[in-house]
């Protein structure tokens, strides 16, 4: 499986607006803002990516679904159950 993106680029600055009590928090029970972002931002790639194959590949998965219900699967012969 391909890398949802460059692991290995330089870390860029970035200016961000939360909520201060969230903040505070966080900094209290140090925890790393940056890598709890990186992980955050990673699922919701993976997510949005997901959502957007599944649209833009409806219409064959629609189309492979109707020709396994109408002709059944290759395999079927071959199952023992």
């Amino acid at each position: 499986m391909h890398e949802l993106y460059d692991q290995s680029a330089p870390k860029k600055a970035t200016n961000l607006s939360i909520n201060s009590s969230l903040l505070a928090e966080a900094r209290s029970l140090k925890v790393n803002l940056s890598a709890t972002l990186e992980k955050a931002l990673e699922v919701e790639l993976r997510e949005s990516k997901k959502a957007q194959w599944l649209k833009e590949n409806m219409q064959a998965i629609q189309n492979c679904n109707h020709h396994a219900e109408r002709h059944g699967l290759f395999a079927d012969k071959f199952r023992k159950f």
